[in-house]
């Protein structure tokens, strides 16, 4: 059994007892088999897939094959009942540094919030009376999206170039713990869904798009699928797995991917100027929401602190929920559905591949400009090899 049969078929095993570990696949239907096993037969695969990745001939096939076999052998264990310590469970997954936010540099970007916020009552109240302004109605969305991906696509053609097919679907849904999420559905195609549990505002649309299909998720999936699996013939990558280090380097790729097409300007520029006349928003509105957007990046390491609380510190969700509000600068709905992403079994520890993934790409992109990135969206890398 070749080794790429041997990954997607121990996969499709965990898979069967831990719902929503495998995020795509478009590979044979006969490695597909997710008839349960035994917890025990598992490990057993795991550890022998682990060693059996030391012979595979092509180094950067060998160490990006060994970094998910150990996430495979951890999720194993954990469906055994092994308990797995919060912080060590981020590190066997993710090979990756759980890291805690710096309560003062969140207490300063809360004060530059407030002081920038117009109007009166507390922060979050002006925040959601300013971000109800620039909210796009849910039955305007793809409307007024199309504009934004049309310039995206065009950007990522003429800067990374795109494989011939590739396309993508969007979908509006609601009831989910997430803003948005792509869905890997191979022969270079994605669905990429978003969800409209909470108001969309104007000014995180780009990104969103971005993120999840040019030159982000969509377009890391369908180039690698076009070089690695049609050029190579490296069928591990028909899969997409939620609980390996793969999910570090995508999520740094999609998080830095609209800065790598404009600069912070042009989008300010974009946004006031040609996509406010498509929304009918007014540009101040618009110009404001961008100055306290820019703020609150400087808050994205809040819902990684909670999940340390929750899970590492042991804290009751209520007090979650409290430094959610207050840290996240949110209204309730909001911190309880950022409570609701990290409380999901498959995603309680990815929540650091945000932070700790954009910190990682941005590194390549500070080296390497764009050709770094390119190398992101072509090559299979691991997070180690990022730290270098």
């Amino acid at each position: 059994m070749q080794i790429a049969e041997r990954y997607a078929r121990l996969a499709h095993a965990l898979d069967a007892h831990r719902p929503g570990f495998i995020d795509g696949y478009a590979g044979p239907d006969a490695w597909a088999d997710r008839t349960p096993r035994p917890a025990a037969d598992l490990i057993r695969e795991a550890t022998d897939l682990q060693a059996r990745v030391q012979d595979v001939a092509e180094p950067e096939r060998r160490e990006w094959l060994a970094a998910q076999a150990r996430a495979m052998h951890t999720v194993a264990r954990i469906i055994a009942g092994e308990a797995v310590p919060y912080a060590q469970e981020v590190r066997d997954l993710y090979d990756i540094e759980p890291t805690r936010a710096d309560l003062a540099a969140l207490d300063a970007s809360l004060e530059a919030m407030d002081a920038a916020l117009p109007g009166a009552g507390t922060l979050e109240q002006r925040r959601s009376a300013l971000r109800d302004r620039v909210t796009v109605p849910v039955s305007d969305l793809l409307r007024v999206a199309e504009p934004i991906l049309v310039e995206l696509r065009t950007r990522t053609q003429a800067a990374f170039g795109l494989p011939d097919g590739e396309d993508f679907q969007i979908r509006l849904v609601t009831d989910k713990p997430w803003g948005g999420y792509n869905w890997p559905l191979g022969n270079l195609k994605s669905l990429i869904e978003l969800n409209t549990d909470l108001p969309v505002a104007l000014t995180g649309l780009p990104d969103l798009l971005a993120h999840e299909g040019y030159p982000g998720h969509h377009t890391e999936h369908a180039t690698k699928e076009a070089r690695l699996v049609r050029e190579l013939g490296w069928q591990e990558h028909h899969l997409q797995l939620l609980n390996a280090p793969e999910c570090v380097v995508s999520e740094g790729v999609a998080v830095n991917a609209l800065r790598t097409l404009m600069t912070r300007e042009e989008e300010r520029d974009w946004l006031t100027g040609d996509l406010a006349r498509v929304a009918g928003l007014d540009p101040q509105d618009v110009q404001a929401m961008l100055t306290v957007n820019e703020l609150q990046a400087n808050l994205k390491g809040v819902n990684a602190e909670a999940a340390m609380r929750l899970f590492e510190d042991g804290h009751p969700e209520a007090e979650v929920l409290d430094f959610l509000r207050h840290y996240g600068g949110v209204d309730d709905a909001r911190a309880r559905k950022s409570l609701e992403f990290i409380t999901q079994p498959t995603l309680r520890a990815y929540i650091f591949t945000y932070p700790v993934g954009a910190e990682l790409v941005k590194g390549v992109l500070d080296r390497e400009g764009t050709a770094g990135f390119r190398r992101l969206l072509r090559e299979p890398v691991t997070p180690g090899q990022l730290r270098g």
